[in-house]
């Protein structure tokens, strides 16, 4: 991990959100079986409350990317970080599942520019060769977010319950908003100010990136790669757990536990390897191809091959977790094939559809689950589990496959 003072001014602060970020969309995953049960919901009806957040968090994306192009990470970050914070209290005073979901929406827009932010910034003070890397290990540190929305909330709930987590979720907020405007810099001593443009001009650059053919190679496989983590990790791994997996609620947290970490390990690693290897002349993509190829084999296992017993189906949850994990070295790779200052909107440009595919994957699968009769146990059917993790598998073979059907662009 690069430790250097450019690493704790610059892409340490931003993680901090990124780990409120992570924790907050891993947070329906523990506590899904109790708002269930709390407020009465079916399949679908769950899924939507956690496609909520991810629904505000999608339409924020393309008015972020010309923020940060404009205005930097410091001051949108920071900014943004008590948006999220309004929206943890909401969660936490919540009287009903609506005002619940108007709170996720809040939190949606406060941290829909986590990974963004932190990617811009580090494109403006880091070689390309190394963005991935740094990006990697700021990930790797706000992936302890989402591990900690695990067994640390599995073990915390008896005591505050879930609107105490929502609380300290919004201390945490502040705090973060305070740290990021008081340590980020602005922009590197000399670097070129973007000259202002209409708001229309601005917004217009949008289209020359999706125009771009490597932008659409890619985009495909990008963003379902990281989709399915965000979309697993963010509801369903859980119920899977319990209903498939047949875990109860201790085992189940620590097998999520699991989870969040190979995403932190795979951040890391991934994003390592992925600077390391285009250092020595491989393609950018080269690593996010073996990503793809390993979530590939795991939904394949899941479907075809469910394993028993506790530590066979956590092995292959890492497996998947740490794979789809290098879907932001993707994100690093299409967006070396443009210049630095549409850094921003580039990197929102992905995020917003990966997340539009993540609210359609959750409320989708929640829809599909319904089909199925509810168990006596208030669980959901396997079998609607299968078809599900088909569905996705599927979907992910088909992005592969336009990276070899499609026209070819700058970035290979």
């Amino acid at each position: 991990m690069d430790a250097s003072p450019g690493f704790v001014r610059i892409t340490l602060p931003l993680a901090a959100i990124n780990f409120l970020n992570q924790g907050n969309r891993a947070l329906v995953a523990t506590i899904g079986p109790l708002l269930a049960i709390e407020f009465g919901l079916s399949a679908a009806e769950l899924g939507l409350l956690a496609a909520c957040f991810f629904a505000a968090y999608a339409v924020a994306q393309l008015p972020i990317g010309v923020a940060l192009d404009l205005h930097g990470p410091r001051k949108v970050q920071s900014t943004l970080a008590l948006v999220a914070a309004v929206g943890f209290v909401i969660c936490a005073v919540a009287p009903g599942v609506w005002a619940l979901a108007f709170g996720r929406i809040i939190c949606g827009i406060g941290v829909a520019a986590g990974l963004m932010a932190m990617l811009k910034a580090n494109t403006q003070w880091y070689p390309k060769h190394r963005v991935a890397a740094v990006t990697g290990a700021g990930l790797f540190l706000a992936g302890m977010g989402g591990m900690s929305a695990t067994v640390p909330v599995q073990w915390a709930l008896p005591f505050i319950g879930w609107r105490g987590i929502f609380v300290l979720l919004a201390v945490l907020a502040v705090a973060a908003s305070i740290w990021i405007g008081m340590v980020v810099p602005d922009r590197r001593p000399g670097a070129v100010v973007p000259q202002r443009r209409s708001m229309v001009q601005e917004v217009a650059e949008f289209g020359r990136i999706f125009r771009d053919r490597a932008f659409l190679r890619f985009l495909p496989a990008v963003m379902v790669l990281s989709a399915l983590n965000f979309t697993y990790q963010g509801l369903w791994a859980g119920p899977w757990l319990r209903d498939v997996g047949g875990m109860a609620d201790g085992p189940r947290a620590l097998a999520l536990l699991i989870y969040a970490a190979g995403l932190v390990t795979g951040s890391l690693a991934t994003g390592q390897a992925a600077s390391f290897a285009q250092g020595r002349g491989f393609s950018p993509m080269f690593v996010p191809y073996i990503g793809i190829a390993g979530v590939l084999v795991a939904q394949a296992v899941l479907v075809v091959a469910t394993p028993s017993g506790f530590w066979p189906v956590v092995a292959v949850w890492f497996l998947f977790s740490f794979c789809g994990s290098v879907g932001v070295a993707g994100y690093a790779a299409m967006g070396q094939g443009f210049p630095p200052e549409l850094q921003g909107r580039v990197a929102t440009a992905i995020n917003f559809a990966m997340l539009v595919l993540v609210f359609v994957l959750q409320t989708g699968i929640g829809a599909i689950l319904d089909l199925w009769p509810r168990m006596a146990d208030g669980g959901w059917d396997p079998a609607g589990y299968a078809v599900a993790l088909s569905v996705t598998f599927l979907l992910q073979a088909l992005a592969a496959l336009w990276i070899v059907l499609a026209p070819r662009g700058k970035t290979s």
